[in-house]
């Protein structure tokens, strides 16, 4: 009877036991001769890529909207580890990092989806979205059978699947396929690795379509004879058609995993942009042929904070670190606004509906820009002053051995002063600023292959501080396994071996603390903290104008929001509405090279293309 009375009150309330455990319907998805084919009926998958950290958790609605709107019918998403594990055994999925609440909200707005967990993902992304702290185990080796990276993997795999293995078409999710590895052809060719990876997924209940995904010249080697392979860079249906015939028993179905609009960029180097009429043939060629396509990216966002990778082939190369913006001249810019190239799209993939399927919604208006008004920084913090607690040791210690991910290393030792001499820093990783009893003398670019700068030293015990930041781990190549940071091998001064370190681990996980009422010195020199509180009626999108400042980073409202460097091309940050308030709003700037600015300028529109400065 209280059993009656219950479900009458819960009733009442608007809820009943059906309505609470009500299934997802659920779906078969498989592979035919020549077609996708979802309940037994052929399906064109028409989707762009997008990354559910490089978008405001507020906005990710939004961006899906568009993606329905230029006439997507899926989505694909890499899933990242070093932002899910960031510490052996510590998994995050909470906030920015739901990938599961982003899967199934996909699925509320009609998208189906393409996970892509690898877990190696390259995507520009800080060690190609490996952990850190996968380089603290002696002899392990990443995209291996070695046994200790197999062990973090599976451990990782579980934790994921736990997450998305339920999300999965045959259990009433929107997930189709799974992709094993990403681009593994460019990197190796061990088959036994590549089934390996097949049954970490496999065990960790992904259960529905499993894939591979390799560049035209890599197919061969990179593709797992049984799962389908899937076709990178191309947008030739000959081409597809010879490649997967070739490794996938004579037959389809035919699936570019990754066909690439545009670009990304660089710090010290060009913008890429490409008119999308360079573009519009090969996409009508491929959907007129019935194959399915992924573009990367649909939208980029933003790779906040100090989750950019970085590209390097080595010495005869230079050491190439990708800016926060990750625009990538996509059909849906930065702030996920339609751009000509959406249009563009849109129009092409119109043609191609099926049969009897509604019009296409109605593109959303793009979101409204402001420039606010200027800010004058007037809270201020030395960054010496404001130092951890040090480690010491006689020899540098890299991030690594001091277990820092990201950030800055602060690296302090006393030599005798009353000379000039040559300090040169053996492989330094990646930018460092040098200071000489707490004023800046110089600093050292690896970008520039910089390793040596003659320094005036005054008479008596000189404090050295040797500040350096990680400017992003490489995320593609052979280079994975050599990317430890900081000052990793040793320090000389004259030619003599400096000794007798203390190390200041800086990594910025949160915002740093700046007191108010705190005046600029006189001669402020070395880098600097900065800070000032302003109030908004209502949040609008804006971007913060960097070009009058030097190197840094800034935080608003606890977010970090990016790198800004005044070598560019990025001269702007964008700041999101979604992560501002109506109201009091907080900024602080972290700036390396010109203390003594205090002003800060917006702008309501970005600037990606601008070029100053000492260039490779």
């Amino acid at each position: 009877m209280r059993y009656f009375f219950l479900l009458v009150l819960l009733g009442g309330l608007g809820w009943c036991p059906a309505q609470a455990q009500a299934p997802a319907a659920r779906h078969t998805f498989a592979l035919g001769p020549t077609d996708f084919l979802l309940d037994g009926k052929p399906l064109q998958m028409i989707s762009g890529e997008l990354h559910y950290p490089r978008i405001p958790r507020e906005a990710w609605r939004a961006r899906l909207k568009m993606a329905k709107a230029m006439g997507l019918n899926t989505i694909g998403t890499y899933v990242f580890w070093n932002v899910h594990e960031p510490q052996p055994g510590q998994y995050d999925f909470t906030g920015n990092n739901d990938v599961a609440a982003f899967v199934r909200m996909a699925q509320q707005e009609g998208l189906w989806v393409i996970l892509r967990p690898s877990p190696y993902v390259c995507a520009e992304w800080e060690f190609g979205g490996y952990p850190y702290w996968l380089q603290n185990v002696p002899g392990l080796k990443v995209r291996s059978q070695e046994p200790q990276y197999v062990a973090a993997y599976k451990r990782y795999i579980e934790a994921v699947g736990k997450q998305l293995a339920p999300l999965q078409v045959g259990h009433g999710g929107p997930v189709l396929m799974v992709q094993v590895e990403n681009e593994y052809g460019s990197y190796g060719s061990d088959k036994q690795y590549l089934a390996l990876n097949k049954k970490l997924f496999e065990d960790a209940g992904f259960d529905g379509v499993l894939y591979t995904c390799d560049p035209v010249a890599d197919v061969a080697k990179g593709h797992l004879p049984g799962l389908l392979p899937a076709v990178n860079g191309t947008d030739k249906p000959a081409e597809i058609r010879r490649l997967v015939r070739a490794n996938h028993d004579g037959q389809g179905p035919y699936y570019v995993a990754e066909w690439y609009p545009a670009w990304f960029d660089w710090w010290g180097a060009p913008h890429h942009t490409v008119p999308a009429a360079r573009y519009t043939p090969g996409l009508d060629s491929v959907l007129r042929a019935g194959m399915s396509i992924n573009m990367y990216m649909f939208h980029g966002g933003t790779t906040r904070a100090f989750l950019n990778g970085a590209n390097y082939k080595g010495d005869t190369s230079h050491y190439e670190p990708q800016v926060s913006s990750y625009d990538y001249d996509a059909p849906l810019d930065e702030a996920g606004n339609p751009t000509a190239k959406f249009r563009a799209f849109r129009a092409v993939i119109a043609k191609y509906r099926p049969a009897g399927a509604a019009p296409l919604p109605p593109v959303p208006a793009a979101k409204p820009s402001a420039a606010l008004p200027a800010l004058q920084l007037t809270q201020y913090a030395s960054l010496l002053g404001h130092l951890p607690a040090p480690v010491a040791s006689p020899t540098p210690l890299t991030f690594e051995q001091l277990k820092q991910a990201y950030g800055f290393v602060l690296y302090r030792a006393t030599v005798p002063g009353g000379r000039s001499e040559v300090l040169k820093i053996n492989d330094l990783r990646d930018y460092a600023v040098v200071l000489v009893n707490g004023r800046r003398v110089g600093t050292l670019d690896r970008r520039l292959r910089q390793d040596s700068l003659r320094l005036a030293l005054p008479a008596g015990p000189v404090q050295l501080d040797i500040l350096v930041e990680n400017l992003g781990r490489i995320n593609f190549g052979a280079y994975l396994l050599q990317n430890n940071k900081g000052i990793t091998r040793r320090v000389l001064l004259g030619g003599r071996e400096v000794t007798g370190w203390r190390m200041y681990g800086l990594p910025f996980a949160q915002a740093p603390t700046v007191a108010a009422g705190s005046p600029t010195p006189a001669a402020a020199s070395g880098p600097v903290l900065r800070a000032a509180t302003f109030t908004l009626a209502q949040p609008i999108d804006t971007y913060l104008d960097m070009r009058q400042w030097g190197k840094g980073v800034v935080w608003l409202n606890g977010h970090n929001l990016g790198r800004y460097w005044a070598i560019g091309p990025q001269q702007t940050l964008y700041v999101p509405a979604e992560w501002l308030r109506k109201g009091t709003n907080d900024i602080k700037v972290l700036e390396l090279l010109r203390p003594e600015q205090t002003a800060l300028r917006f702008l309501d529109h970005p600037i990606l293309s601008e070029l100053s400065g000492p260039q490779p």
